[in-house]
C-alpha cells in the first residue's frame, strides 16, 4: 500500500508499486504461489486487493519477478538477516612479532610461544627482522632465524606469505593451521 515509499537497503534499492516500469511481470503470491505472468497494473490490484504491496525482485529475469508481500515486514527480516550475517563475521586480525638480525635463540622460543598464543586464537602473524645498518648486507641470516621461528611453532601454522625483503625489514605471514 505505500506506493510512494523508496526504501534502501544498504545496496539494494527496491522498486515497488507503481514504480515498476514493466508492461507485465510473474508473480509470486504471498504464501509463495506461483500467479503467473500478469500485466503490471493487475498484479498491482491484486496487492492493494490484499492490502499489500508489489515488489520487483528480480529486474533482470524475463519476465521480471515481483513478489506481492508486505513490504515493510519485508524490510525488516532483510534488514534482521544482515544483522546476523555480520555477528558470525570475524575480523581478520593480524599481529606482529618483531625479531632482530641479533637475536638469541632463548628469545626467539619466547618470541615464538607469543605467536603460538596468537594462532591459536585464529589470528595471522606477521613476523619481521629488523636489519640496522650494515646488518641488512646479511640477509640470508634473517631467513635463518625466520626459518628456526617457523620450526618452532610449524605445528600451528601454514605460511601464508614467504619471506620478503621489503627495505630494512624482512617479513613473513603466518596464518593457524585449519583443522
Amino acid at each position: 500500500m505505500n506506493s510512494e515509499v523508496k526504501i534502501i537497503s544498504k545496496n539494494n534499492k527496491f522498486i515497488i508499486n507503481e514504480e515498476i516500469r514493466e508492461r507485465e511481470v510473474r508473480v509470486i503470491g504471498n504464501d509463495n504461489s506461483q500467479l503467473g505472468v500478469i500485466s503490471t497494473r493487475e498484479s498491482i490490484r491484486l496487492a492493494e486487493e490484499q492490502e499489500l504491496d508489489l515488489v520487483l525482485i528480480s529486474p533482470g529475469a524475463v519476465p521480471p519477478v515481483c513478489r506481492i508481500i508486505d513490504f515493510g515486514k519485508f524490510i525488516y527480516e532483510q534488514n534482521k538477516k544482515e544483522k546476523e550475517n555480520k555477528k558470525n563475521q570475524k575480523a581478520v586480525v593480524i599481529k606482529e612479532v618483531r625479531l632482530s638480525a641479533t637475536i638469541e635463540e632463548h628469545d626467539i622460543a619466547i618470541k615464538a610461544n607469543n605467536a603460538r598464543k596468537f594462532l591459536l586464537d585464529e589470528d595471522k602473524v606477521k613476523v619481521t627482522v629488523r636489519f640496522r645498518g650494515r646488518e641488512a648486507d646479511y640477509a640470508f641470516k634473517g631467513n635463518k632465524i625466520l626459518d628456526n621461528f617457523v620450526s618452532k611453532i610449524e605445528d600451528v601454522c601454514v605460511i601464508e606469505k614467504r619471506a620478503k625483503l621489503e627495505g630494512r625489514n624482512m617479513t613473513m605471514v603466518l596464518a593457524p593451521k585449519r583443522a
